[in-house]
């Protein structure tokens, strides 16, 4: 049966609407989130190219603070959304609590050996010595407020599982507000300086996680339960996740630390890489709304069991994000040189920036179909398999491109950059692969 012959009208008109009301709220979700990194990026820049090349080498840093927290949402998306559409109010009620009280108990203890490791972790790595005193202090403050994160990501993927996504969207809006506004007042107003941006984003957070509490609450019913076997079965679908985003995250440093390797200006380099990525956040906006609203409506579906429904729904999803990527990528490559003229104005930075732009488009609209077909995946709790595919991507042809160009071979920042996209081809035909076969729709 060809793909057109099973996507009939009256079907994909239903799938669409039921995908793009969850994934609307969910692109401007992400846009708060890429508003607040660009604010980082762009206030870090206009101290010096020191604290943004910094900035780059925390942010990634931190995001492997926040690993468990993405974890157990995965699998409490997977396991909330099938009970929600299921209608078992008494094991969503204990499902949610369960669920918040464990990030928040898992970001505390992450958050207190972030703060204490941080300076021990710094040295270990082989990062330039002249940005050393200014990551071990953005890295103390971001640990600070990691246990509110944790809340405040955990409570998001409830609330999208919930049909309460719109509530989430008022808290981020505010979150983003917040931070922004705090990012431009602490730098520039007070003593802070650079420690503003970690130091507002750890405020907004707290902020953003204590709000949603209070939306969540009716959600508990009668009060406060934790079900040991309900969380277990969160951390059985989501740890995949996590160790995905480990080496995801250990991935991105990997890449720091390579181009640090490039003899002349390696610093700019850097520099353009964290400006890079921020620009490139702007095209996975759509792509990972699409991913997670694909990870509800698929579990939603498969809690119904409705399997034929649910994969059919994914591939319309996975296109509709495509399209909306491929639009985005013809935006900023036609601007780049507007967009990277805003968060720099070293010459070497900037047109370092603009080749990476220029480069890493080529696979956006790849990224963005495996991508959001894994969300469908991992709706349905395979888990192992998205890991699987997106590791060997990564850790077979991204990091052992980059070290044999740059580090034996002495090329140049590009064929990091070329590097990075061939890991984009194999991620996308992999994950596809997988997902045709449709075994997925078992959890496997």
């Amino acid at each position: 049966m060809s793909f057109i012959s099973f996507l009939r009208k009256e079907e994909v008109r239903g799938y669409i609407s039921h995908s793009w009301k969850l994934s609307w709220p969910m692109i401007l979700i992400m846009s708060f989130e890429f508003l607040i990194g660009l604010t980082d990026v762009f206030v870090a820049g206009r101290v010096n190219k020191e604290i943004q090349a910094a900035y780059g080498f925390v942010i990634q840093s931190y995001f492997i603070f926040i690993v468990v927290a993405n974890a157990l949402t995965v699998g409490a998306v997977s396991v909330v959304s099938r009970m929600f559409s299921a209608h078992d109010r008494e094991a969503l009620g204990s499902a949610v609590s369960s669920s918040v009280a464990a990030s928040a108990a898992a970001g505390f203890v992450i958050g207190l050996s972030g703060f204490f490791c941080a300076p021990a972790v710094i040295r270990f790595v082989n990062i330039p010595p002249q940005l050393t005193g200014y990551v071990v202090p953005m890295v103390r403050i971001y640990a600070a407020g990691v246990v509110f994160h944790y809340m405040l990501i955990n409570s998001n993927g409830i609330m999208r599982s919930c049909n309460m996504i719109l509530r989430s969207l008022k808290t981020m809006a505010l979150v983003c507000a917040v931070n922004i506004a705090l990012n431009f007042i602490l730098v520039f107003e007070t003593p802070l300086g650079f420690r503003g941006i970690a130091l507002s984003t750890a405020i907004s957070v707290t902020l953003g996680g204590l709000i949603n509490l209070h939306y969540l609450r009716p959600l508990m019913g009668s009060g406060w339960r934790f079900a040991g076997p309900t969380v277990l079965k969160m951390a059985a679908i989501g740890w995949p996740m996590g160790i995905l985003q480990i080496l995801w995250q250990l991935g991105s440093i990997a890449l720091f630390l390579i181009l640090s390797a490039i003899p002349q200006h390696n610093v700019e380099i850097l520099a353009a890489l964290t400006a890079g990525l921020r620009i490139e956040s702007a095209i996975y906006l759509p792509a990972f709304a699409f991913n997670m609203a694909n990870a509800v409506v698929v579990g939603n579906l498969i809690g119904e069991r409705k399997h034929d429904e649910a994969y059919r729904s994914g591939l319309v999803t996975a296109s509709i994000g495509v399209a909306i990527v491929s639009f985005l990528v013809l935006i900023v490559v036609s601007n780049a040189w507007w967009i990277v003229s805003f968060l720099s104005t070293n010459e070497i930075v900037m047109r370092e920036s603009v080749r990476y732009i220029y480069i890493s488009m080529i696979s956006e609209p790849f990224m963005a179909w495996g991508i959001i077909l894994g969300g469908a995946m991992s709706g349905a709790g395979a888990t192992r398999s998205v890991m699987i595919r997106v590791a060997l991507s990564i850790w077979l042809i991204r990091i052992p491109l980059c070290y044999l160009f740059v580090v034996i071979l002495g090329f140049g920042p590009a064929s990091v950059w070329w590097s990075m996209n061939a890991s984009q081809f194999v991620q996308c035909f992999l994950l596809y692969r997988k997902y045709a076969r449709r075994d997925w729709l078992a959890g496997t």
